[in-house]
């Protein structure tokens, strides 16, 4: 159902070998112009009628703004089970505060189409994670209670199926106390009947330093949250060297670690739905990378006369194209890599992956999950 395009393939000639419609090739895989595909490209071949399940009894779930285009929501939802609304924040004092834009269309929809939608809590502070809002929250109880009060009238006003917390550079003498906070997060809404689940940087060692992981205990999180999302992504990224966004063997080596902590059944695993376009030579302090969606790089590939070559380690896509004198090198995510990130989630027996994010489009990829 994958078919990679070779050098001097036309859509024509695509749809006499395969039997499927150029206008069904074209409309699953988002082609702007039938006249142009790029050699390398994976084409998701569906005939009419025909469907797939990627997922196959796992869970999708995926992220999404209050601000995301109905019509990419619209896409996604018949695939997924779970949406995460990003995001709910917090004050100093501990009073929630709602997304900047009203979310209850997506509330609405999600239902409408048997999907959960869940809250997430993020410690956002002017536009960045904030830790010291974190300490502060962790490690004042009458605070906590006041936020977990109403976080719960909240999911019961609006019809949340549950939460998410994303806790990012939480410190490392906050890490047990943050755990406990998840755990009393859960406790409460247990009782009511929601679920809670909780967002994990991607570590490989108990002792891994880092800004980013020194204050996350997975033992610890996966005793106190239902389920535990690893946000297996951004390898590459702004400001780093050019590399995949998620290369399987690096996402492995941190699935691998979570199940020596976490049970499988409660472990969720991270899939982005963007890529990173580079300005070559890259200079570390200096290059900032552009983020791309998979629909728009391979855009940008055929635009540029390029040719899109796989990763067989990394199991990404990714080509250089040459634009205005100046080189470019672009990783992202295609059909291939979105299969064989499934195909992990199955290995292990992980319960499914959630995407970061909805807001760019990726139709093929949402038909394949069926």
């Amino acid at each position: 159902m994958i078919y990679v395009v070779k050098r001097g393939d036309t859509l024509e000639e695509i749809s006499r070998q395969t039997q499927v419609p150029v206008w069904k090739i074209v409309y699953d895989n988002q082609i702007s112009d039938r006249n142009r595909v790029v050699p390398g490209q994976a084409l998701l071949i569906l005939k009419p009628g025909e469907e797939m399940d990627l997922a196959r009894g796992r869970m999708p779930g995926g992220y999404a703004y209050p601000f995301v285009e109905p019509e990419l929501l619209g896409q996604a939802l018949p695939a997924l089970k779970e949406l995460l609304v990003f995001s709910y924040g917090f004050t100093f004092e501990g009073d929630l505060v709602p997304p900047l834009h009203n979310e209850l269309w997506m509330i609405e929809a999600a239902w409408n189409r048997g999907v959960q939608p869940l809250m997430v809590l993020t410690p956002f502070s002017e536009g960045a994670f904030n830790n010291q809002l974190v300490k502060v929250l962790v490690e004042n109880e009458a605070v906590q209670e006041k936020l977990i009060g109403q976080m719960l009238e909240t999911v019961q006003d609006k019809g949340y199926a549950g939460v998410d917390i994303d806790f990012e550079y939480v410190l490392p003498e906050n890490r047990v106390q943050y755990a406990d906070f998840v755990g009393k997060v859960r406790s409460r809404m247990n009782e009511n009947g929601y679920r809670v689940s909780v967002a994990v940087p991607p570590k490989v060692s108990d002792d891994q330093k880092g800004l980013l992981v020194e204050g996350v205990d997975y033992a610890l999180l996966g005793e106190n949250a239902d389920a535990v999302f690893l946000m297996t992504y951004e390898w590459g990224y702004t400001y780093g060297p050019p590399m995949a966004v998620a290369p399987l063997d690096k996402v492995r080596q941190v699935v691998e670690y979570a199940l020596t902590r976490i049970p499988a059944e409660r472990l969720i695993m991270g899939i982005p739905n963007y890529g990173y376009d580079w300005q070559l030579p890259y200079e570390r302090g200096t290059t900032r990378a552009s983020t791309v969606g998979n629909v728009e790089a391979v855009d940008i590939a055929a635009e540029n006369g390029a040719v899109i070559e796989y990763a067989t380690v990394a199991q990404s896509p990714w080509f250089t194209y040459r634009k205005n004198g100046m080189d470019h090198v672009v990783w992202f995510e295609d059909i291939r890599s979105i299969e064989a990130k499934w195909n992990l989630i199955r290995e292990y027996n992980l319960s499914g992956g959630r995407y970061w994010n909805l807001m760019r489009p990726f139709r093929a990829n949402w038909l394949m999950l069926g």
